[in-house]
């Protein structure tokens, strides 16, 4: 179990949200909490929910709002009573710690015209620079009003190193140097702040608070990597000193914040 998230167990599904390719769904559980549940068993696999622990870490050190996670315990028995058989393969395959993010109530989703402070958009363009986030465009935002404010959500298309894995950790100095592309991207005109507030922004973020944010990660979506030159394969401490060896190697670069000169 996560040393910083809280865990709950799910009591009833209720239902899918289909807007999305892993199917997530919503579940209400056992703290009266009412959650939108990432499955470990959805065809992108339980890197995606690494990613959605990490970057919302990132952001909330940021100064940004993203919904309260949990880790979602999946009883069996919870997909007896589902007919969906689509529905029902997922919670089957996805039995045990699960992904929960907090449900924001009479929340909407921003449509493209989202407007926001240009100082909050610069940071919101610039954690998806910082972590490589392919989904925050015109067309997805993954943004949402709730009170009047706005709320960062769905970063599991971010970390793309991690799916590079398969053979073993690659290397961190090619991920510091990806460039990243804000074209199309939701906030691309608070690209010339995000620079400005480059020095504040980054100053938020360090090995420390890397360490942190990947501590609040279960070990079983950890899953393991093969070790260098035939070691054994890496287990779930390993692999957080390798993210956090990649967020620090990122952090000392600049070639990915768009028109940055260093």
């Amino acid at each position: 179990m996560s040393a910083g998230l809280p865990g709950v167990t799910v009591t009833r599904y209720v239902t899918p949200l289909r807007e999305g390719g892993s199917l997530p769904g919503v579940v209400e559980a056992d703290d009266l909490g009412t959650y939108v549940c990432k499955f470990r068993g959805a065809g992108q696999g339980a890197r995606v929910l690494v990613a959605e622990v990490v970057v919302s870490g990132l952001a909330t050190r940021l100064g940004l709002r993203t919904p309260r996670l949990v880790v979602l315990d999946l009883d069996p028995e919870i997909a007896r009573y589902e007919a969906d058989e689509e529905v029902q393969d997922l919670l089957n395959a996805s039995v045990g710690p699960n992904l929960g993010i907090d449900f924001l109530p009479g929340s909407f989703g921003v449509d493209g015209q989202v407007t926001a402070a240009e100082d909050e958009g610069a940071r919101v363009l610039w954690l998806d620079a910082f972590t490589a986030n392919v989904d925050r465009s015109w067309r997805n935002p993954n943004l949402l009003l709730w009170n009047g404010d706005l709320w960062v959500i769905d970063h599991g298309a971010s970390l793309y190193f991690h799916h590079g894995w398969r053979s073993g950790v690659t290397d961190p100095a090619r991920f510091a140097a990806q460039p990243w592309d804000a074209s199309g991207h939701v906030f691309e005109a608070c690209a010339g702040r995000a620079r400005e507030l480059d020095d504040e922004i980054g100053a938020l973020l360090g090995p420390e608070v890397f360490a942190e944010v990947l501590a609040d990660v279960p070990d079983v979506w950890l899953e393991p990597v093969p070790g260098v030159d035939g070691a054994g394969p890496l287990g779930p401490d390993a692999l957080r000193v390798a993210y956090v060896d990649f967020l620090t190697a990122r952090l000392a670069t600049r070639q990915w914040l768009p028109g940055a000169d260093r």
